[in-house]
């Protein structure tokens, strides 16, 4: 059995596992990240993580293969190096070669949503199917793209940006600068602008009753009100569907995967958001859904997909 290290960093804190060669964590823990700190500093924390895992599991150092990293922002994947990350304030940094020193192991490093795609493509929703898009619709819309059991990375790592794709030309601004991308309109914070603007638009709404403070929505408010018969509510979940889709179907006629993998807390709506997406995507499919039907499916890895893909990633660049 082959063993290697998963390690996904954030802003907040340092994740870590110890992944074997199915794919199954043998062991797991995070630590904080003290991103205030020089990154020799965090760069040998997140070795010191893996050599204690390793040892908790009863592991040497010599049976570890490699380390893989999912960290936020633009990656120099071939180089190991951080180019831009606004979490953590790093510009250009060469992580794999830090962490390198501590564990005497190859390391690689990739953009956290791409490690994630690979994770659920390696070990979760879309291990049976060859290429998949993997879409996490939270704060932003993020992602990333297999193809054949590979990353699609683009010229030095700098594509798969899915987020900013515009599905509504001069639509709304997006964090990115440009107006009207797929993040401006299906992400859950996008949901929860939508359904505060339909509130206010209808005061006579049960979405008022559900949610009577407009800073407490969610990306639940919605579909609850949905649920309760509201009309307003009915509507805005039927506006956010036909973003999310028109995204999807974009991604989908471009790269024609298997199946697209939906990860984020909206999707916990299940057949309330599936069915009617499902639906929608497929008539939006270029040449139909019957020759080459793509798949909708929900992320079953949640936290664990970017140190299970970070680990998949350091054993394909081996």
């Amino acid at each position: 059995m082959k063993y290697f290290a998963g390690i996904d960093l954030g802003g907040t804190f340092i994740k870590g596992g110890i992944v074997n060669e199915e794919g199954e964590i043998l062991i797991k823990d995070k630590i904080p990240t003290g991103k205030e700190r020089p990154y020799p500093e965090i760069a040998k924390d997140m070795a010191d993580l893996v050599l204690d895992l390793a040892r908790r599991a009863n592991i040497s150092r010599e049976e570890i293969e490699a380390a893989g990293v999912g960290s936020p922002g633009t990656i120099d994947s071939k180089n190991g190096v951080i180019v831009y990350t606004n979490n953590i304030d790093w510009k250009k940094v060469p992580l794999a070669q830090e962490i390198r020193k501590h564990l005497g192991i190859p390391v690689f490093v990739t953009n956290d949503a791409n490690a994630a795609a690979l994770g659920e493509s390696f070990a979760g929703a879309a291990k049976k199917y060859d290429s998949s898009v993997f879409i996490t619709l939270g704060t932003g819309v993020g992602g990333g793209i297999v193809l054949n059991k590979k990353l699609f990375e683009g010229y030095r790592s700098a594509g798969a940006e899915i987020g900013h794709m515009v599905i509504r030309l001069n639509g709304e601004k997006c964090t990115c600068g440009r107006k009207g991308c797929f993040e401006a309109y299906a992400s859950a914070t996008a949901l929860i602008r939508q359904t505060q603007k339909a509130m206010e638009k209808d005061p006579s709404s049960a979405l008022w009753t559900i949610c009577p403070k407009l800073e407490d929505v969610n990306g639940k408010t919605a579909f609850d009100g949905m649920r309760a018969g509201d009309k307003t509510a009915e509507k805005v979940v039927r506006g956010y569907i036909t973003y999310l889709a028109e995204g999807i179907a974009n991604l989908a006629n471009i790269f024609r995967p298997n199946a697209v993998v939906l990860g984020g807390g909206v999707c916990a709506e299940g057949d309330n958001l599936l069915i009617p997406l499902k639906k929608k995507v497929n008539r939006l499919l270029y040449g139909g859904a019957k020759y080459a039907p793509v798949e909708i499916v929900v992320a079953q890895l949640g936290n664990d997909a970017g140190l299970v893909g970070a680990a998949r990633f350091a054993w394909q660049n081996l």
